[in-house]
């Protein structure tokens, strides 16, 4: 009620201040102006503060982001528009329209009216003025003239001549005198009376005595009288007058008014301006702030149950459904809105409740299913009925070398594990729901056997919802076997061939004695010769049956206190002779404690170290690249209770198939017997090592990556402690 009988308040001042001003016709100063003039400034001066005090109530609310307070304050600033630009436009076509009208007053026409009017009037009064002047001069001369003949004239002969005189004058004269410098009557003319004379003040006369023809303007008996000196008399001076048309006098003193009006007015016509539109913008700021205040109790009233609905609703967005809002009583869109919102809060706090339930179920089955996933070590991948990948265990991705920090890997099967894509389009084909096949990855240049199993995953009714592979590294459990292989056959072939290389040599030895003294020269060297080459190819079938006879019946190493730096130096220094300035190390000067058998370890440092200068032969032998620099750098550290060998080379490099090296009986060379590499593998891991063969880093100079081989050995803490 309060607001509303403010808001009806602001037209009712702003009538009574009209009101007042213009048909009641106070004035300015009337007590009853001011006391409405002192309302309205109050009026203003009160809604002003209770307008600022809300819209700054609106902006805090807006700043501690409450609800509802951002629709709060764009329909404030929606009213406020409204009320305003009206407004606005309003005063700015009401100051053009006054502006044209005071335009219209001060056009050049008018102008040029009042102008001409003044100048008809000011050519009247001066061509009178003129022609008593002259009409005064004549009289003046003629008088002077007279008086120079005859010396010592009366004043009844200056009569005679001034009745004379103004006869000859054309336009007539009303009135002629001679007075003296007193102002007293000396001579007057015909139809000169003396109630009619009009005596000149003494500052007229000190003008006369001058020299100056002085001109008196009678508005009030419509006459203008001129005073002359009379030179050829003493202390004499004529005093004539003409009588004028009043009514174009007063003419010229109206136009004369209307010009210093019209000119004051035009010199004021901005402040009129100024003073209209200050009037109208006090009536406009009085009509605005009722305007806003109006707008703000409606955009309260209409913002304030949508904000509660706001803030039920960021609520509900949080987790509490059990959030209620009050329901208004009318029956518009807004209040059905609450109570539909209740009603939706209630049916959402049940099912929720129900969803709570079931999902805590599946919770617990899902952390069941992740759990084994996780923990197994075997990789299993669930597909859809189209192959795309749906999820992949941890043991999975790390088999098959995927990015782990990609986190998504849902696309086909055949784009992620393209060797799989055969299995799967077999077991499509197939009408079997099971199928299992050993199939053979390269990752990183190292090769793996994956044993992969994959089967349908049907539900309840039957349908194909997906399929589940499972797969394991089987790679090593092949090269134990491949290696458990070779171990028998290294020992069969040991023991069926090295026990007739003995008899064959000593046959070939007693062939050559016993024939050659029997030959002549030529077939004696022939026999020489061909026995030579059985006795030469029985030692190396020898040398490779010693060889198979190492790896097939490998010794327990007898492990004791050692120094790894030392045993490294040894075998740099052995194999220096042969490499020479191509082979560099870098050492520590600590000892670095071990337990390891020296001699198997020795050997397996030269074997490797060997193979590093095969490989540079094998690159020569192959062509090397012009400013081909040989190197072969061996290095010792330790870190973590580890002892990290490497050997480094810019040789050939590694095959493709990096797995393959450790095999027995496989070689990239054409005089090796493939039985180094598995040898120095086995003899790292009875000491409890890893063996890995990489690239080795680009040497400076080359172009291509040789061989790495990456020794790492548990070492004791002191020497002391590695003979305990």
């Amino acid at each position: 009620m309060a607001t509303l009988a403010l808001v009806v308040l602001g037209p009712l001042l702003v009538v009574w201040t009209f009101l007042l001003m213009g048909p009641l016709g106070q004035g300015a100063g009337s007590l009853g102006l001011r006391l409405v003039l002192l309302v309205d400034l109050v009026y203003i001066l009160v809604v002003a503060t209770l307008v600022l005090r809300r819209v700054a109530a609106m902006f805090g609310a807006r700043r501690k982001d409450s609800a509802g307070s951002k629709l709060h304050l764009r329909l404030t600033g929606v009213f406020a528009l409204v009320a305003l630009i009206p407004a606005v436009l309003v005063a700015i076509f009401a100051g053009l329209t006054i502006n044209i009208g005071l335009e219209g007053w001060f056009s050049d026409r008018v102008r040029n009216v009042v102008g001409a009017s003044l100048s008809a009037a000011e050519a009247y009064e001066g061509e009178h003025l003129r022609d008593l002047r002259q009409d005064a001069q004549g009289l003046a001369n003629y008088l002077d003239a007279a008086g120079g003949v005859g010396l010592g004239l009366t004043d009844g002969e200056v009569r005679q001549l001034l009745t004379q005189g103004q006869a000859q004058v054309q336009r007539g004269l009303r009135e002629a005198y001679v007075i003296d410098s007193t102002g007293q009557l000396r001579s007057r003319g015909e139809r000169s009376y003396l109630f009619d004379y009009e005596q000149p003040s003494a500052e007229e006369i000190a003008r006369a005595e001058a020299g100056e023809i002085v001109v008196i303007e009678d508005w009030d008996i419509n006459e203008f009288r001129a005073l002359v000196k009379l030179d050829a008399f003493a202390d004499r001076y004529l005093y004539v007058s003409r009588d004028v048309d009043g009514d174009i006098l007063s003419l010229l003193d109206e136009t004369q008014e209307s010009i210093r009006l019209y000119n004051q007015l035009e010199d004021e016509r901005g402040r009129i301006l100024f003073e209209f539109s200050l009037l109208y913008l006090g009536f406009a700021v009085i009509l605005i702030l009722a305007a806003i205040w109006l707008g703000l109790w409606f955009a309260e009233r209409l913002s304030r149950p949508i904000g509660r609905l706001a803030a039920a609703a960021e609520k509900v967005g949080k987790g509490d459904l059990s959030v209620q809002v009050r329901e208004e009583s009318s029956d518009d869109e807004i209040a059905t809105l609450g109570r539909m919102f209740n009603q939706m809060t209630r049916q959402l706090e049940a099912q929720r409740s129900t969803l709570l339930e079931t999902n805590a179920q599946i919770e617990a089955r899902r952390r069941l299913f992740e759990t084994v996933l996780t923990s197994i070590t075997a990789g299993v991948i669930g597909l859809d009925p189209d192959g795309r990948v749906d999820f992949m265990n941890p043991a999975a991705v790390n088999l098959l070398r995927l990015d782990p920090e990609a986190g998504d890997h849902h696309e086909a099967i055949a784009k992620a594990v393209p060797e799989f894509a055969g299995l799967l389009a077999r077991l499509r084909n197939d009408e079997r729901t099971v199928t299992q096949q050993e199939i053979r990855l390269t990752r990183d240049g190292k090769v793996e056997n994956l044993l992969v199993r994959l089967a349908e995953r049907r539900s309840v009714e039957g349908e194909l919802e997906g399929y589940v592979v499972a797969f394991d590294d089987v790679t090593e459990l092949v090269s134990a076997q491949r290696m458990a292989a070779w171990g028998d056959v290294a020992r069969r072939i040991a023991h069926e061939i090295k026990n007739p290389l003995t008899p064959i040599q000593l046959s070939a030895g007693r062939l050559q004695r016993k024939f050659s003294r029997k030959l002549d020269a030529e077939d004696a060297e022939a026999l020489t010769s061909m026995t030579d080459v059985i006795v030469r190819q029985t030692e190396d079938l020898r040398r490779i049956v010693d060889e198979f006879s190492k790896f097939a019946r490998m010794p327990e190493p007898d492990r004791r206190q050692s120094d790894l730096t030392r045993l490294v130096r040894d075998a740099v220094t052995l194999q220096k002779q042969q490499l020479g300035k191509a082979l560099s190390w870098d050492l520590p000067e600590a000892p670095t404690p071990a337990l390891v058998d020296e001699t198997m370890i020795g050997q397996a440092l030269t074997n490797l170290i060997k193979n590093g200068g095969e490989a540079i032969e094998s690159l020569e032998e192959a062509g090397a690249p012009d400013g081909y620099v040989p190197e072969v750098r061996v290095s010792l550290e330790t870190g973590g209770g580890q002892a990290v060998i490497r050997i480094a080379d810019n040789g050939i490099g590694l095959p493709e198939d990096r797995s393959r090296l450790f095999e027995p009986y496989v070689t990239t060379r054409a005089k090796g017997t493939g039985l180094g590499l598995p040898i120095v593998k086995k003899i790292i891991e009875e000491h409890g090592g890893t063996l890995e063969l990489i690239d080795a880093p680009t040497f400076e100079g080359n172009a291509h990556h040789g061989a790495l081989a990456e020794i790492r050995l548990p070492c004791a803490a002191t020497l002391d402690q590695a003979a305990e």
